[in-house]
């Protein structure tokens, strides 16, 4: 087999894996010699909280890589991590090893198409290249198209053209396992563990204790796990207190499973479960092509142009009701049960990021992009294009969003969604002595009933922070103004 080059480089960001890898692949049949490297970007680490379940994540995903690297290529193979600015490390490192390419997957968030941009050129000035591939998604970019050759801005056509394009070839697998003979030994100098938290400065978290298992094996457990369950999907999937959906999302963000391999699975699955989880994984890439053509979202901007007129509440009840939101004390149970699941856990079911979204926007009033970088700072599996497609279809000011006039009641939701209120008991444990008709609501309980199970409203548990038929007419008024936009 041809090799074009004496040595590569595989730079490792959000694809922590060893198996089904574009980059690794690539680089092990065009290189004699494959260094890996993951470098601990310090441009990324230092605003994060000393304690960070998403920082805990990636480190331990990054040693389990250096695991599967050795054993793939031998004792002396593995992982080189470098911790420092990316930007600087990966040239500094590429010329160390003395390497004719670098490989990655491409990223597509702004500031890291900015940070590649910078490395090529840095590499480029040293007479190395930057060589990336599509990993992360099914189709990217342009790959699918209207008729007309232009990018889709709802989403149904868009999942009949991609599903009509799937087939085996972007189904099949990288066979990474058959080229490992070419990955190189580390340097003596450079072969250290993957440092521990406290050598990055910061801390362990609970994430374990969240259900959370770090790197390919926790990804391979829920595998197993969802495969047995996913035939009920279609049906269990917008209730919260069930164990319906795969938690595969955060293992998505990092990398530690392939897009190819959860594709596969619910493609050659027959049943409506299958077929419902295929659909969205759609969504993803629907919003990673959004990312990558409608440059206005990268922006802060709304999709819809005219949703940027919206004058949303300011002063100081709006900094109120935005801390009552975020700390989950609104007085409305689902949403404060599922800011409390967030909160503790990094975590939260789908249909509720879409109810807490709506409520956000269309009861308080306040501006969707707070909600999204409050999201941001939270979701372990935090992924730019994802949240802001999911905040601005709540605020109705997104690609194929729901109609502005559509607003959540939070109550009908949290009747519907979680009918018994196991959710709202198991998150806010005030309220799990009350019947269950009474924990969407606990307002509407009488005094002498809610005495009874020793809840006290305004001391145990907020009365509601505003009136939800108040809120819907205020709504509808704010958004008057995108009328015929």
């Amino acid at each position: 087999m041809h090799k074009d080059y004496t040595s590569a480089l595989v730079w490792f960001r959000r694809d922590l894996r060893a198996s089904d890898h574009a980059a690794l692949y690539q680089a092990l049949k065009a290189a004699h010699q494959v260094h890996c490297a993951f470098v601990f970007d310090t441009t990324i680490l230092q605003p994060l909280p000393r304690r960070d379940r998403r920082l805990e994540f990636i480190r331990d995903s990054a040693a389990q890589l250096d695991e599967a690297l050795r054993a793939l290529g031998g004792p002396q193979r593995g992982l080189i991590t470098v911790h420092g600015t990316a930007a600087d490390e990966v040239p500094r490192l590429a010329r160390r090893l003395g390497v004719q390419a670098v490989f990655a997957n491409h990223d597509y968030e702004a500031a890291a198409t900015e940070r590649d941009t910078t490395v090529r050129a840095r590499l480029a000035a040293a007479g190395i290249a930057l060589h990336t591939f599509k990993d992360q998604v099914v189709f990217e970019r342009d790959e699918v198209l209207t008729q007309v050759g232009k990018p889709y801005s709802v989403f149904t056509p868009y999942s009949r053209a991609w599903l009509a394009r799937l087939d085996a070839f972007y189904l099949k697998a990288y066979p990474v396992e058959r080229y490992a003979a070419a990955l190189a030994p580390r340097p003596e100098e450079l072969a250290r563990p993957v440092p521990s938290l406290a050598e990055l400065g910061f801390e362990a978290t609970n994430l374990r204790a969240c259900g959370f298992t770090p790197g390919a094996a926790g990804a391979e457990g829920l595998l197993r796990s969802f495969g047995e369950r996913v035939d009920a999907y279609d049906s269990l999937r917008d209730l919260p207190a069930a164990d319906a959906t795969s938690h595969l999302s955060v293992h998505l963000r990092f990398g530690t499973v392939a897009i190819r391999r959860l594709a596969a699975l619910a493609s050659q699955r027959a049943g409506p479960g299958a077929q419902t989880w295929l659909k969205e994984l759609v969504w993803r890439d629907f919003y990673f092509q959004v990312l990558a053509n409608f440059p206005q979202v990268n922006e802060g901007r709304s999709f819809k142009p005219e949703y940027d007129r919206i004058a949303w509440e300011q002063g100081a009840e709006a900094e109120e009701r935005f801390a009552a939101w975020c700390e989950g004390r609104t007085g409305y149970p689902l949403v404060d049960a599922a800011m409390a699941q967030i909160n503790r856990t990094g975590f939260m079911h789908n249909r509720l990021r879409m109810v807490t979204a709506s409520f956000l926007c269309k009861d308080l009033g306040l501006d969707w992009r707070r909600g999204e970088r409050y999201f941001a700072t939270q979701l372990n599996d935090y992924d730019f294009s994802a949240n802001n497609g999911g905040w601005q279809w709540a605020s109705s000011s997104g690609c194929d969003a729901q109609p502005w006039f559509r607003i959540f009641n939070p109550v009908s939701q949290s009747e519907r969604f979680d009918p018994k209120g196991e959710f709202i008991a198991r998150w806010l444990p005030q309220l799990a002595a009350l019947p269950p008709p009474l924990r969407h609501a606990p307002w509407k309980g009488a005094p002498l009933e809610l005495a009874g199970v020793g809840l006290t409203l305004g001391r145990d548990y907020p009365l509601p922070i505003v009136d939800h038929a108040q809120a819907r007419a205020a709504t509808l008024r704010r958004y008057a103004v995108v009328k015929g936009g």
